[in-house]
């Protein structure tokens, strides 16, 4: 609530001693406080798309790239793109068109020392990446930023993406190694999800 009263103070500085550039102070508040809540309101409604409850919208998100911008946010800016990023890729199933939008949520997060946006779109990047030697780089480069963060429900998810990689690689054993530390990170952080989806991750047999 903190802006909102700025900007009701702002109005009556305006209004009652005609301070100069008081409603364009006001304005930029409300405009950054817009934008926190697209942003918000975009992630909302993505989990909800993830747990079946609706269709997936990117609306807010393009909302708060914009607001973000105009504000010269870099920090809210990567964020911001990073979502749309994974409107395109998660709901969408467009890799190529998330791609420009994680490569410059990525730029703008190392700009702004955002390790935790720059560690999901590194991850989001290497999915985009599949069957690249890029995507075990990317995807290992996003665990160690969610290690040094302490995000072990991250750490969990970003393992069981490098055991499929594994996996795919044809290293067995790596990938059995990493599906167990996997579930190991999972248990300690309460991550049930990704301890499903550790669960669910099977090794083909050997020939």
């Amino acid at each position: 609530m903190g802006r909102i009263e700025n900007a009701k103070t702002l109005y009556e500085q305006a209004v009652f001693a005609g301070t100069e550039g008081a409603l364009d102070m006001a304005d930029l508040a409300l405009d950054s406080l817009e934008a926190d809540l697209m942003l918000a309101r975009g992630r909302i409604t993505h989990a909800r798309y993830l747990s079946g409850e609706g269709d997936g919208d990117v609306t807010a998100f393009e909302r708060a790239v914009d607001l973000y911008n105009s504000l010269g946010d870099t920090r809210g800016e990567g964020e911001a793109l990073f979502w749309v990023g994974i409107y395109h890729q998660v709901v969408a199933g467009e890799d190529d068109v998330a791609r420009p939008f994680f490569e410059r949520a990525r730029d703008l997060a190392t700009q702004a020392g955002d390790r935790e946006t720059l560690a999901y779109t590194l991850r989001h990047l290497a999915f985009a990446s599949k069957g690249t030697p890029e995507a075990r780089e990317l995807l290992e480069e996003s665990t160690r930023l969610r290690r040094d963060l302490g995000f072990l429900p991250g750490v969990a998810a970003n393992l069981v993406g490098l055991a499929y990689l594994a996996r795919d690689e044809g290293r067995a054993d790596d990938a059995a190694d990493l599906i167990a530390e996997a579930r190991e990170t999972a248990e300690r952080a309460g991550a049930h999800r990704v301890l499903q989806w550790a669960d669910e991750f099977t090794t083909p047999p050997e020939p």
